[in-house]
């Protein structure tokens, strides 16, 4: 199979959102996914980027970080990427249909504090696809430099099941049969919670909005974004300036709910359904030296 070279492609702003998620969707009935086929090699860069801080603070509000801080959460990075990463997986090029496309982890590496205030350069790209037990999965990295310096990284993994005859490795365990970590808090989640995350982070994927919206899709009520569910839960872990933090989504927690917030040794922490105990979330956040 022949591969394109890599290119750069510039950007001038981040793009929409909604036409984005629209163009995926149209396309997605046209796509065949599977684990060995192209996808595109283009790094899209935006240099010159600075933080909007109304919608800072509206993020840091719904997510329970403190507001008014001088440095971005740790997650708040992939909110700037997100738009961009959604220009390169809507694209006719990306093999995997947007339509059904879960996301399943994401592992970030922040080397230092970063300030609100300064310039930064986004990259995003789309580093390889895998095969998976349940289909096809693509994994896609954001980097935030400062200067020369890359700041910030991610690497996000998004899942498209298909069949396959993929088999999971043996020393898999399953991983809701985990003991559950000690619980240190219990939140009740609002119907709401889902648009007032899609309002600060301009994620306003129908799945996360409404319930009438949600069973279109599958779902029984509104889910709450995933990248929420980390997001709350590293406002209450708390996170060095130099950390590495990597969360794995288990299965979506539905709208209005009540979950459980757990922390152990290692620091690892997760959410589970406060009634059923289901694993929602598992993660671990480590320093890093800096």
């Amino acid at each position: 199979m022949t591969t394109a070279s890599p290119t750069t492609g510039t950007l001038t702003g981040l793009p929409a959102l909604a036409p984005l998620l629209a163009r995926g969707a149209l396309l997605s009935p046209l796509k065949r996914p599977r684990p060995d086929a192209d996808f595109p090699r283009t790094r899209l860069v935006l240099p010159g980027l600075r933080v909007d801080l109304a919608r800072l603070a509206a993020y840091e509000r719904v997510c329970g970080f403190p507001t008014g801080a001088d440095a971005l959460p740790v997650t708040y990075p992939h909110v700037l990427g997100f738009p961009v990463a959604m220009r390169l997986m809507s694209g006719r090029d990306f093999p995997l249909p947007l339509l059904g496309l879960v996301h399943t982890s994401i592992a970030v590496t922040r080397r230092s504090a970063m300030p609100a205030t300064a310039e930064y350069e986004l990259t995003v790209y789309v580093d390889g696809l895998a095969p998976h037990r349940r289909g096809t999965e693509a994994s896609v990295v954001t980097e935030l430099r400062a200067g020369a310096d890359v700041v910030w990284e991610s690497r996000s993994t998004y899942l498209a099941r298909h069949r396959t005859a993929a088999r999971p490795p043996a020393e898999e365990a399953p991983a809701g049969n985990r003991e559950p970590l000690p619980v240190r808090a219990e939140w009740p989640l609002a119907g709401d919670t889902g648009r007032r995350y899609g309002a600060a982070s301009g994620d306003r994927n129908p799945i996360h909005l409404h319930p009438l919206t949600a069973r279109l899709f599958g779902f029984p009520r509104a889910i709450a974004h995933g990248m929420w569910t980390v997001a709350r839960c590293l406002a209450e872990h708390g996170t060095p300036d130099a950390t590495a933090v990597r969360a794995e989504f288990r299965a979506p927690v539905l709208l209005p709910g009540t979950v459980t917030y757990g922390a152990g040794e290692g620091g690892r922490f997760e959410l589970r359904g406060a009634r059923d105990g289901r694993l929602h979330l598992s993660g671990t956040v480590e320093p890093r030296p800096a």
